[in-house]
């Protein structure tokens, strides 16, 4: 046994000044659904959008549908949120009355607030009516985009404070106060984690589009996997939205039929699924966020039931060859190592 003191510093727990979360490490959680929807009513109930002789007013919030968490993991701050809200307002042109509403299906975390559908519709069409549902349409989706904007910006300043605990040499002296980044972090676990301006990549998926103006050198990656479960297991484990959250520890967007659209690892990576063959097979095009746009790959994974196990023989095609040894790397340490160990399924030596 080592002598007090000369123990191996990989194993000795750092003192905390609140003795709980060692280094961040562990997830924490906080409930944001009841602040954001007191903060979204304030930012949206009778906000007023006026300009050139024009103006609208958000009468009532007619829908406000979701959840927000704010979650800490391994010091790294990540955000959840997903709502849907429809918004009724009330406009006057030439003396007319003018009433419609704005809908927006989905605020979350995976686009960016530019790219936040919201669709402005009439409640009843005259030409009066039309002139608003321009003016509403051109000045006031931007105006309420900026409303969205300070509702995340106010979500992320707001939860990370408490999330993110300070070390014990931030806090000896009662003078010295951590220092905050202006911006939170945003990380979500798994691929890809260094920070970069993403590009958004659409719902609307078509494998046989390029990049245009872009020439990638385009490789094959081919992986064999053993798994100690039947193939019904593993295929539940690739294709059921909880059993997905589990092994990619996250909020995903999981639509399971052909065409159907995903997103894991916080926007990531997202695709389609193209094919799906219960217990025996899954295509989908996938890519990364970072990749060019209009630039996906093809991914087919074939599951194979033996006698005390299951193989998995992954094929995915068009990797730009700069990112080769990445993807590989990602679906051993974040898909394959991440459902043995959430599921149980299982190592195998040789």
């Amino acid at each position: 046994m080592a002598k007090w003191g000369e123990g191996d510093p990989r194993w000795i727990v750092e003192e905390r000044p609140d003795a709980t979360n060692v280094n961040n490490w562990h997830w924490t959680e906080k409930n944001a659904t009841p602040w954001s929807k007191d903060k979204l009513k304030s930012l949206l109930d009778g906000f007023v959008i006026s300009e050139a002789g024009l103006e609208c007013t958000i009468t009532k919030i007619g829908k406000l549908d979701g959840e927000a968490t704010a979650n800490n993991r391994k010091g790294k701050l990540i955000f959840f949120y997903e709502w849907n809200i429809v918004l009724h307002w009330k406009g006057q042109f030439n003396d007319q009355e003018v009433t419609g509403q704005v809908t927006i299906p989905n605020l979350s975390e995976e686009n960016d607030v530019d790219e936040v559908e919201l669709t402005v519709s009439l409640d009843s069409s005259n030409s009066a009516s039309e002139k608003m549902k321009v003016f509403m349409y051109n000045v006031g989706r931007e105006k309420l985009r900026k409303q969205l904007d300070t509702y995340i910006r106010e979500l992320k300043a707001d939860f990370a404070k408490g999330l993110i605990l300070p070390k014990k040499d931030e806090v000896n002296d009662t003078e010295k106060v951590p220092q905050k980044n202006d911006k939170a972090t945003v990380f979500a676990s798994g691929f890809n984690k260094k920070k970069i301006d993403f590009e958004t990549v659409t719902s609307a998926i078509d494998p046989t589009k390029k990049a245009t103006g872009l020439k990638l050198d385009l490789k094959e990656l081919k992986m064999t996997e053993k798994f100690q479960c039947r193939s019904n297991e593993l295929f539940d484990a690739l294709t059921r939205e909880d059993m997905v959250t589990a092994f990619t520890r996250g909020h995903v967007k999981h639509e399971l039929f052909k065409g159907g659209n995903f997103v894991y690892f916080g926007g990531n990576i997202s695709g389609k699924f193209e094919e799906i063959v219960p217990n025996k097979k899954i295509v989908q095009t996938w890519r990364y966020k970072d990749w060019p746009s209009g630039h996906y790959s093809s991914v087919t994974m074939v599951l194979e039931e033996e006698e005390d196990h299951t193989v998995l023989k992954l094929s995915h095609n068009m990797i730009p060859a700069s990112d080769l040894e990445r993807t590989a790397q990602n679906w051993k340490q974040y898909y394959w190592n991440s459902i043995r160990t959430a599921f149980g399924f299982g190592s195998f030596l040789f």
